[in-house]
């Protein structure tokens, strides 16, 4: 998935993926659920606390 349909999907700005990408910010609490959706994934999966999805 490119940096642009996670935005649409995530509805954030392309720049802010980027941000996240880069390490620059982190999504906050309501994001985060929301790419856990996206991604049919744990948040403790997206945090890297967990291997298991």
């Amino acid at each position: 998935m490119n940096q642009r349909t996670l935005a649409a999907k995530a509805h954030v700005s392309q720049g802010t993926v980027c941000h996240w990408e880069n390490g620059n910010r982190q999504p906050d609490l309501d994001t985060l659920m929301e790419l856990c959706k996206i991604f049919n994934v744990t948040a403790d999966y997206l945090l890297g606390l967990s291997d298991n999805t």
